[in-house]
């Protein structure tokens, strides 16, 4: 064996050996969360749909359920419109005192569509559906878990890299080789068999774990991985606002409601349908609406922002991702690739098929290396290695595997 494929197995082996249940939480944890919300709706029934609702209910009047419920919290409400008419339309209050001082804990209140009333308070972490994004995103341990959460998605990376330089057939023997490189020898001795399931696990869904690595680490460890994409390409900073000056705003009459607004968020992409809207923070601060126009990768989080004035309805800034650089668009799939959600119901069953694979390939990583560990101590590793030499089965095709 050459020197860089000892490196490479050292490397390969002891990021599993070390990591490997680590993997494997990030792995089913992802596949929980790409219907988290979901949890959520069937833990707690204040939140499943009211069948026969035609129409959400205005929402000036939610904005109006939630100040009434919670006067003491100011103005500031981040709401996210409803999919589906009968859907409780949830907002988000991002600084609650409640959880001052944590990471991100907002405090989650949905509204009846057909009372109007606010039904359900929760905070952040505390459903079952946010504890299990926050085990996912942070381990539970605050920004050190986030840290290690994204330095995790590096290893697992190197891991995949790691064993796909293993794997690679050596130069020579053909077409030959290459075919028994991606063949499941059903007749050989476990050993075999357990690395071949090992193999043939990272050849095929190996492409899809290493985007979901490496996107997870970006978006878990964003300041090291915008300035890298940035020196290839330069993100677009947030617009700067412009306020209306003291002649126009002398004019107004007094500030527009929510509907108004996103009314006219909607006018200047007719295309687009909002997505959340964060209402004022203060008297005479602007709303800031979130848009989806067509095309635009995953449906939660889209990059059309636009800026409107409280009082007059101007429209002070706006974020197109029309514009956007190539860094812009590199970052902007990073959350639709890491949900699935970039490409609809099949993308994010596949992501969460997916978070199955680490379990796999831990299970049969570890049993190879313990079967080659039995065998540098001479002792046997199955049944049909116990039995007489006679009557023992041939290992077919076992060369030599990581």
């Amino acid at each position: 064996m050459n020197r860089a494929r000892r490196l490479w197995l050292a490397v390969h082996r002891w990021l599993g050996l070390v990591l490997g249940l680590w993997f494997v939480l990030l792995g089913l944890t992802g596949s929980a969360l790409v219907f988290y919300r979901g949890l959520d709706e069937w833990a707690d029934p204040r939140l499943a749909a009211r069948p026969g609702v035609a129409a959400s209910p205005p929402l000036e009047a939610v904005y109006q359920a939630l100040r009434t419920a919670h006067p003491q919290r100011g103005m500031s409400w981040r709401i996210e419109l409803p999919r589906e008419p009968g859907e409780p339309i949830t907002a988000r209050h991002l600084a609650p005192v409640e959880s001052r001082g944590q990471r991100f804990a907002p405090l989650l209140s949905s509204v009846d569509p057909l009372t109007r009333q606010v039904v359900a308070d929760r905070f952040w972490g505390q459903t079952p559906g946010t504890w299990l994004y926050d085990l996912h995103y942070t381990l539970l341990l605050g920004e050190a878990g986030h840290q290690a959460v994204g330095w995790a998605g590096v290893a697992l990376a190197a891991s995949l890299v790691s064993g796909l330089w293993l794997w690679w057939p050596a130069a020579g023997g053909g077409a030959g080789r290459w075919r028994r490189a991606w063949q499941f020898k059903r007749q050989a001795a476990a050993p075999r068999r357990v690395y071949d399931l090992h193999k043939l696990a990272g050849l095929y869904g190996g492409l899809l774990l290493l985007v979901l690595a490496l996107t997870g680490a970006a978006l878990a460890l964003p300041d090291l991985a915008r300035p890298l994409i940035a020196r290839f390409s330069p993100l677009t900073p947030m617009p700067q606002l412009r306020m209306p000056v003291a002649a126009e705003a002398s004019r107004l009459t007094g500030p527009m409601d929510v509907d108004a607004a996103v009314a006219r968020a909607e006018q200047a992409w007719p295309d687009a349908r909002a997505r959340w809207v964060d209402t004022p923070a203060a008297p005479g601060a602007p709303y800031r609406v979130r848009l989806r126009q067509p095309g635009e990768p995953g449906d939660r989080f889209p990059d059309t922002l636009v800026w409107i004035d409280s009082r007059s309805g101007q429209v002070l800034a706006r974020r197109d991702p029309a514009g956007f650089s190539a860094g812009d668009c590199v970052w902007r799939w990073m959350h639709p690739l890491h949900s699935g959600e970039a490409f609809g119901l099949p993308g994010r069953l596949l992501v969460c098929a997916c978070g199955v694979l680490p379990l796999l390939l831990a299970v049969t990583g570890g049993l190879r290396w313990w079967h080659k560990r039995r065998a540098r101590q001479g002792r046997p590793t199955t049944v049909a290695a116990r039995a007489p030499a006679a009557r023992a089965a041939p290992v077919s095709g076992a060369g030599p595997a990581p």
